[in-house]
């Protein structure tokens, strides 16, 4: 009887070595600062590390910070699939760490503050700044979860039997990190970044070594279609296109980077406004890296399986699992190299969670707690973020169990759970720093925003666009190993197309909207920042409060006396712009404002 090939490759001891290896040096480093003497005496120091945080650091802490196990797996994915044009995403990240640095940043630093949404209340109102935090909360829960699910994919293609209860346990080390304040979580990312590049770069070199030399890889990818930077199609339904990176791309980096709790509160850890600059800077360099190391992986694994792609072969089941499978491939003469790459996965996630957890604590002491019990004791307040740590890890992996459930991948999962909720917040800031005219119409900004994001991301999970439409590029299986047609060293092994697959045609199904569904999930952020400050504007000046907008409107008196204890009267603030608070806020002196430029 004849016997289907390939064999099932799983992780070795040696493999679960290195990655147990790893996870020891990422808990010691937050054990260590959570048991240091001289440090987390206060709510400040635990979450921004008394703002003495040294620049390169945390410029690697934030290229660290959403480069998880999604971007392991999922962009060599794409660029499998959808050729070098992914490379693409490093403009729109660029484009996004720019504005950054130079817009959004200068406010949050000099008006010193911890939360984020802070400056929503000082704009606007409580309930705007509730609003803000809330959402932020959602998101990041469910975002979280999704990077948490994505290295049990990797264990679920190198070790079936693994059950969902280790997942837990495999989480369980990036609850240390955040135990140690934001010092414990920037040290971590810095080990966790070279942890991810060096897994990527060992497997760029093997693959290219197995594929003959990096020009064979370069020929293979052009002879397929690969070599594709000058995809300028402006149809919003092509999943990947210059457009779709500059636009949708930029915006949906802007609200993980410009305005995200996680994000804002490492370079407000700097010791000075031009520190907290050239984190970003750096941050950016890591960034373009690390997409760099992983759109190389994902064309050196086209040119190793252009003639038999594992998915169509039935090797695996989901894009999601070509990195796996490459890596237990590739590397399976060499015990232990997997497991490089099963830590490289995982320092990602654990960076991704430590600090998106150590985030959620942060604006919740702020935003939620401390208004409401101003006379908790530094010490109290310690020990509840700890809490809030443990227990927004907890619901992280309550969702990472049912993320199973998810389609399209997890690089699109993640994505759009930032674009939808990320998204309108975003509009929400730039209400309040660019628009003076808008004040309350903020609210139906919001809420617009977030129902039209979240409706065309429903729908385009319901409704998903076909593989032409989104600009699938072609894979082949002619020369599959298929049969062994006889046991032992001497074994034949057959090469050939594999047999077709009974697939009928699916019926469209769509509903009218199907073309809208079909737009490409990068663009949903877009979709809500836009709407969000278009109906935002639009609801001021219909209410009449956009002509009655300017530097003398009354806030109440609880925000007022938020705004003087840093220095800056709130009502100063109403109808200006970011220009206009960025003058006021330097005029005040040397840390009137919290900063310390």
């Amino acid at each position: 009887m004849l016997e289907a090939l390939p064999e099932m490759l799983t992780f070795s001891l040696w493999d679960y070595g290195v990655f147990g290896l790893m996870l020891l040096v990422s808990t010691g480093i937050g054990v260590f600062y959570a048991l240091a003497k001289g440090g987390q005496k206060t709510s400040d120091e635990f979450f921004t590390g008394g703002r003495q945080m040294p620049a390169v650091p945390v410029g690697l802490s934030l290229s660290a910070s959403f480069m998880s196990a999604i971007q392991v797996l999922g962009v060599p994915a794409e660029a499998y699939r959808y050729g070098f044009k992914f490379l693409w995403m490093c403009l729109g990240q660029a484009l996004s760490t720019l504005l950054t640095a130079f817009v959004f940043l200068p406010v949050f630093y000099r008006l010193g503050l911890t939360s984020t949404y802070e400056y929503l209340e000082l704009r606007f109102s409580k309930g705007v700044r509730l609003c803000g935090t809330v959402q932020y909360i959602v998101a990041t829960v469910l975002y979280t979860g999704v990077v948490i699910y994505a290295p049990a994919l990797i264990l679920n293609q190198g070790c079936p039997l693994i059950p969902w209860g280790l997942l837990p346990e495999g989480l369980n080390p990036a609850l240390h990190p955040s135990q140690g304040g934001m010092k414990a979580v920037v040290w971590t990312d810095v080990f966790q970044v070279f942890v991810m590049l060096s897994g990527f770069v060992a497997i760029a070199i093997q693959g290219t070594l197995m594929v003959g030399s990096p020009g064979a890889v370069l020929s293979a990818a052009y002879n397929h279609s690969r070599v594709n930077f000058a995809d300028f199609d402006p149809d919003p339904r092509s999943r990947y296109t210059f457009w779709t990176f500059l636009f949708g791309g930029t915006l949906v980096w802007l609200s993980m980077y410009g305005v995200n709790q996680a994000q804002v509160q490492r370079y407000v850890a700097c010791q000075t406004e031009r520190e907290a600059k050239l984190a970003l800077l750096l941050n950016q360099v890591g960034l373009c890296c690390i997409v760099s190391s992983a759109v190389t992986c994902g064309i050196v694994m086209f040119a190793l399986y252009k003639d038999c792609d594992p998915l169509l072969a039935g090797y695996i089941s989901a894009p999601d699992q070509y990195m796996p499978y490459l890596v237990l491939d590739i590397f399976e003469r060499y015990p232990g190299v997997p497991g490089l790459f099963l830590a490289c996965a995982y320092s990602g996630t654990l960076s991704t969670a430590s600090t998106s957890i150590n985030a959620m604590a942060a604006v919740t002491v702020e935003d939620l707690i401390k208004p409401r019990m101003p006379a908790l004791s530094p010490r109290t307040l310690i020990l509840i973020s700890r809490g809030l740590s443990l227990t927004y890890g907890t619901a992280c992996i309550t969702v990472a169990a049912l993320s199973s459930l998810l389609g399209g991948g997890v690089l699109q999962a993640s994505f759009t759970v930032m674009g939808v909720i990320s998204g309108p917040l975003l509009g929400a800031f730039v209400l309040g720093m660019f628009i003076p005219a808008c004040t309350t119409g903020v609210f139906t900004g919001l809420g617009a925003g977030f129902v039209l994001s979240f409706w065309v991301a429903v729908g385009g999970t319901l409704y998903p666009p076909s593989a032409a439409t989104m600009g699938v590029l072609p894979t082949y299986s002619s020369l599959c190993p298929l049969y062994n047609a006889s046991h032992g060293p001497n074994g034949t092994v057959v090469l050939g197309p594999l047999p077709p697959h009974n697939v009928s045609m699916p019926t469209d199904s769509r509903p009218a909207a199907g073309d809208f569904y079909a737009v490409s999930y990068l663009y949903y952020g877009a979709l809500g920042t836009l709407s969000t400050v278009v109906v935002g504007v639009l609801a001021s000046y219909l209410t009449g409060e956009g002509s009655q907008a300017g530097p003398g409107a009354v806030l109440g008196g609880s925000q007022r006396g938020w705004g003087s204890a840093r220095g800056i009267h709130p009502q100063r603030l109403i109808g200006r712009t970011t220009r206009q608070v960025l003058r006021r806020s330097t005029a005040c002196g040397p840390g009137c404002c919290g900063g310390t430029s």
